[in-house]
């Protein structure tokens, strides 16, 4: 509760006005007070009304929903009531007052963002080599702006903090950039910006292009452009399109994706050959839990191509809402090079520790992780991979840790 006069003084700050005065309606507010001139002011506007006995009370503590009242009053005359209709909105919300016009004139541009801090352990075969930890702090800044109704930019900064040595090495970029919209019943969105392509498994990076999709329960979606990291293949384009959809507790998805080689495909690292990629997936919920597997294929030649597949169980999730949810995950991925074109994955395999696209030997193995939100958006995760490459079987595992922080 509050008392009236404070709340008098915070609505005539509004700046409300009334074409004439009428005469003093309250007993209790007589000439000379010093909030007369206020009082008949919102009176005149129909803004305050008092009490039946004809006093205004001002001394009185009043209800949050009577002072609901009031700015639901002040916003019919056109007052600029934006902070208490943001305070009272669930008041305003059981009068029947529409507040939705208020985010309209809220900031046109918003800042959100995350903090990663992320600990790994890393060896290959028997021995750990050289810099086998690595410690980094990741800051994302994503900034939103509202172009009209229907599209809007998001603009992304990122920061990266490698505390491996005692250089703390750095790194900064601007690397979203995009504009979201429809035309028609169709999403779009252009620029730089992000595609996942096979959940992850074949791309999961930004890149230079457009992404189009229709529907919702059953989902078309195209993308074409250029690939921004493609961990040394230097493909100069990509293009395909997926079909996703589910039925109760059933999923599937198909897709197919080319990587165009670089014209200039002669030094070691380039992508030489294009590259083709067909996939298809299927999960299944019950309770809490589901089941998935994907196929994927590359038409690359040699052992770099062929068949390769991903299983996955997956139980609860960590919700940065809720404190004490959690989530467990597993995968087993059997996956030739040709498929493995930038994976979503934080375990460490052969490109890691190579220099171009032909280190890619593909990767075979395991995943098992488990995350925990530990208090409001903040949510903890821990990742074993225990990986070999396809080709010749050199090992690699990896402990990741991290914690991601949401604002």
């Amino acid at each position: 509760m509050m008392k009236k006069s404070l709340v008098l003084a915070m609505a005539m700050a509004l700046g409300v006005t009334a074409s004439a005065y009428a005469a003093n309606p309250f007993s209790d507010v007589p000439a000379g007070h010093w909030a007369y001139d206020s009082v008949n002011k919102l009176a005149a506007a129909g803004i305050v009304d008092g009490y039946g006995n004809g006093t205004f009370g001002g001394d009185r503590l009043m209800t949050r929903y009577e002072m609901a009242q009031i700015v639901a009053k002040a916003m019919a005359k056109g007052a600029n009531v934006d902070r208490l209709a943001a305070e009272f909105a669930d008041e305003l919300d059981s009068l029947g007052v529409r507040v939705a016009a208020l985010e309209k004139k809220a900031d046109n541009v918003k800042i959100t963002g995350n903090i990663r801090a992320h600990y790994a352990d890393y060896k290959k075969g028997a021995k750990d080599r050289n810099g086998s930890y690595g410690a980094k702090l990741r800051t994302r800044l994503f900034i939103n702006g509202q172009i009209n109704d229907n599209w809007s930019y998001t603009g992304r900064i990122q920061n990266i903090q490698n505390f491996r040595n005692d250089s703390g090495d750095e790194k900064t970029d601007f690397n979203w950039a995009f504009v979201q919209g429809k035309v028609g019943a169709v999403d779009i969105r252009a620029g730089r910006t992000w595609i996942y392509l096979g959940d992850g498994n074949i791309y999961d990076e930004t890149f230079d292009g457009i992404v189009a999709s229709f529907g919702k329960d059953v989902k078309l979606e195209a993308v074409y452009g250029k690939p921004t990291n493609s961990l040394g293949w230097d493909y100069d384009k990509v293009y395909g399109a997926s079909l996703s959809g589910k039925t109760g507790a059933l999923g599937l998805g198909a897709g197919y994706y080319k990587f165009d080689a670089a014209n200039s495909a002669t030094a070691a690292g380039v992508a030489k050959d294009d590259n083709e990629i067909w996939q298809a997936n299927a999960s299944y919920g019950f309770g809490k839990a589901s089941v998935g597997a994907m196929y994927l294929h590359s038409d690359l030649d040699g052992e770099r191509g062929g068949d390769g597949w991903v299983g996955s169980l997956n139980y609860g999730g960590a919700k940065g809402a809720k404190v004490g949810s959690f989530g467990l995950n597993a995968q087993y991925y059997s996956l030739p090079a040709g498929t493995v074109v930038a994976h979503t994955m934080n375990g460490e395999y052969q490109y890691s520790w190579g220099k171009n696209g032909d280190d890619n030997k593909g990767i075979k193995g395991y995943k098992i992780g488990a995350y925990y939100t530990v208090a409001k958006n903040m949510v903890a995760g821990v990742e074993y991979y225990d990986l070999k490459d396809k080709i010749d079987d050199n090992k690699y595992k990896t402990l990741w840790s991290q914690m991601i922080i949401t604002f």
